[in-house]
């Protein structure tokens, strides 16, 4: 079994994009567990990494939140992705195909 991660290594903000993008509103938990759900537990994303990074993509406009009632009566932040955030999200998108793309080329070749 691989070991899992605790750094996503500046991938937080894509990932947190794209997932809110295609789900739809979420909070935070729910982030957190659809990354490591759709990563096999290899990406494991801890509250001190993420509150963090949801805080700044709010001041940048990427995202919004509002406070809802969760399925289990809890007070909750939900987050989504505003129009900015879209914009961000293709921006992040075109400098991740193009680092791993790198990466991987290093790889075959070195």
């Amino acid at each position: 079994m691989m070991k899992r991660h605790d750094s996503l290594q500046g991938a937080l903000p894509l990932l947190v994009l794209k997932i809110l993008l295609r789900r739809g509103p979420l909070h935070g938990y729910g982030i957190t567990l659809h990354i490591e759900t759709m990563s096999d537990e290899v990406l494991r994303v801890e509250e001190g990494s993420l509150y963090p990074a949801l805080h700044r993509m709010e001041e940048a406009g990427w995202i919004k939140a509002r406070w809802a009632v969760s399925e289990h009566k809890r007070r909750v932040r939900m987050y989504e992705v505003t129009a900015a955030g879209r914009r961000q999200l293709e921006a992040e998108e075109g400098r991740w195909h193009a680092v791993t793309g790198a990466v991987a080329h290093v790889l075959k070749h070195a």
